[in-house]
This record gives C-alpha cells, sequence and structure tokens, in this order.
C-alpha cells in the first residue's frame, strides 16, 4: 500500500513511535499519511519522516471508521474469554513484516488468572528485531483492550528460539516462504 494523501489529525491521539515502542501524543492539526493498515490500527508518517502506530480506538482522529475499530469496540462490549484473547492477538502486526504475530508463531503461551490478569510469553523473529521495543507494547494495548481483562503482561522469551518453523502456512504464504 503506498501513502495516502495528507490527513490533518482532528484530535490528539495517543500513539506508539515505531520503531522505539515509545509512547507519544500526536496532536490536533497534526499532519500525517497513512502507510498500512494492519489488524486493528494504522501506521503513519509525519512530513518530518517520524512514523507511528494510530490504535482502532483512534482512528477517528484520522477521520476514519474503520471495521477494525468496529470489531474492538464489539469486543470491549461482549463476554470474557480466552478465544477473545487469542483473537485479539490475531490483529496486531508486525510493523515490517505483513503477517500477524499469531501466524508468525510468536506468542507462546497466554495464562490467565482467576482475576483475568493475563501473562503472555512471546518471541521476536530475532533478537535484533527493530520492533523490539514496539512489539510487546501492541499486545499488552490489544490484551487490554479486550472485555473483561484486568491487566496485562508480557513477557520476551528466547527459550526455545523462535525459527520460521513456528509460522502458519497463512503466514508462509503471505512471505512467499513456500
Amino acid at each position: 500500500m503506498g501513502a495516502s494523501e495528507p490527513i490533518t489529525v482532528s484530535r490528539a491521539c495517543e500513539v506508539i513511535e515505531i520503531p522505539s515502542g515509545i509512547r507519544a501524543t500526536l496532536p490536533a492539526g497534526a499532519v500525517v499519511r497513512i502507510l498500512q493498515h494492519l489488524g486493528s490500527g494504522f501506521t503513519v508518517a509525519t512530513d518530518h519522516g517520524y512514523m507511528y502506530r494510530v490504535d482502532a480506538k483512534d482512528t477517528d482522529a484520522l477521520g476514519l471508521s474503520s471495521a477494525a475499530t468496529a470489531q474492538e469496540l464489539a469486543v470491549r462490549e461482549g463476554a470474557f474469554s480466552e478465544q477473545m484473547v487469542w483473537d485479539q492477538l490475531k490483529t496486531v502486526y508486525d510493523p515490517e513484516i505483513p503477517a500477524d504475530i499469531y501466524e508468525l508463531g510468536l506468542i507462546y503461551k497466554i495464562d490467565i488468572a482467576d482475576d483475568r490478569s493475563v501473562k503472555i510469553d512471546m518471541s521476536l523473529t530475532s533478537p535484533n528485531c527493530p520492533s523490539a521495543q514496539e512489539l510487546p507494547i501492541m499486545v499488552e494495548n490489544a490484551v487490554t483492550s479486550v472485555a473483561g481483562v484486568r491487566d496485562a503482561k508480557v513477557e520476551v522469551v528466547w527459550d526455545p528460539p523462535w525459527d520460521p518453523s513456528r509460522m502458519s502456512d497463512e503466514a508462509r504464504l503471505v512471505l512467499n516462504m513456500w
């Protein structure tokens, strides 16, 4: 997808800087271009070259009403289940790879406590992954958006090391790795 026409942000919204993973606020009046729409959010770039992840809850600030936004709102209104956590994880994409983290096989384990605190063990495709700071934050944000989740903690683990055999057939197809 090429960059969109310039969009003026209608209200301040929380964003995550790419690739640092630092939370920031994009002010009202900022001009951005959408670079990609993956999962429940958008990657945007400013005219100064900064890239940010805008979550679905803030797509209205971009003047958009997306199916992803509607889906996220429906998730917030429903009853809690572990499947909802898995479904929400499928909306998180590595900003540099057009496949979600579930299909990439990056989620190793989910533990849900009785108080609905969620602990996730995940890996990255490489210890030098440029999105190493950002992805765990994106996962945490996605999981805490599920109705009934009290909080979420994400731990990046390296044992066992990730390798391409963990990817689904869908991810292999998207990445042309047959």
